[in-house]
């Protein structure tokens, strides 16, 4: 990585076995001037061993003399290319796109959601709730931590309280579900940090790995809301 007044050069390689979608996200080091916004760089299906460079404008004109702001990694992600969540583009083989917002975090409390769209021809049957399995930095799974049924196993009035029940989502249609877990620590154990989340809508459907950066405390507890219709 290296950087001058007015660009960002850095370089990603792909050291596993699976071809990646790699997400970059570049701060302040605290060493010369200050960025006005941290910068992030995708580099989508990076096949094993293979290399890349990006390039990133940094803000200020062209030719000033600017300082060169001091630049650091301040996190690295990445999904294999065949699990990756979408938000457009072509519809994925299965019809179906899942993928998560950025959440809300507040008081220790934390939510964030899960969307899916049915983006293929057929109609498409939800009844009750994803399966989620939580992931470490290695997309290993992660022990010791129970995966609950309904937000409200961890906090009410998250939006993630409603019982589970049978629905058709039409070509089209929307649904919504959210994980919803306290960072709260204390002497009883190490705190879990993971990254990812393997996401299957149904018990028979294709993962996707989603990114909502679980930070569970020493709690050990993560709930998952019921699918609800979202939209008209």
């Amino acid at each position: 990585m290296a950087a001058n007044g007015e660009c960002l050069e850095y370089e990603v390689t792909n050291r596993g076995a699976e071809a990646v979608d790699v997400s970059v996200l570049f701060g302040w080091s605290g060493g010369g001037e200050r960025l006005s916004d941290n910068l992030s760089a995708v580099q989508r299906a990076l096949a094993p061993g293979a290399s890349v460079r990006g390039r990133l404008p940094l803000a200020g004109p062209s030719g000033s003399s600017r300082p060169v702001p001091g630049v650091k990694v301040v996190k690295v992600r990445s999904v294999p290319t065949a699990e990756a969540p979408s938000t457009g583009g072509a519809c994925p083989a299965s019809g179906v796109r899942v993928y998560a917002d950025r959440g809300d975090a507040a008081m220790g409390l934390r939510v964030v959601g899960l969307h899916l769209e049915n983006c293929g021809t057929a109609e498409l049957v939800l009844d009750g709730y994803p399966q989620v399995q939580v992931l470490d930095e290695a997309h290993a799974a992660v022990t010791g931590v129970a995966v609950l049924e309904g937000g409200a196993a961890i906090a009410t009035g998250t939006g993630a309280d409603a019982p589970a029940r049978r629905f058709t989502v039409p070509p089209g249609g929307r649904a919504g579900s959210a994980l919803v877990w306290r960072n709260t620590n204390d002497a009883s154990s190490d705190p879990v940090n993971a990254p990812y989340a393997r996401v299957r809508a149904t018990p028979g459907a294709a993962p996707v790995m989603v990114t909502p950066e679980l930070d569970l405390g020493t709690t050990g507890r993560l709930g998952v809301g019921a699918w609800v219709p979202e939209g008209p």
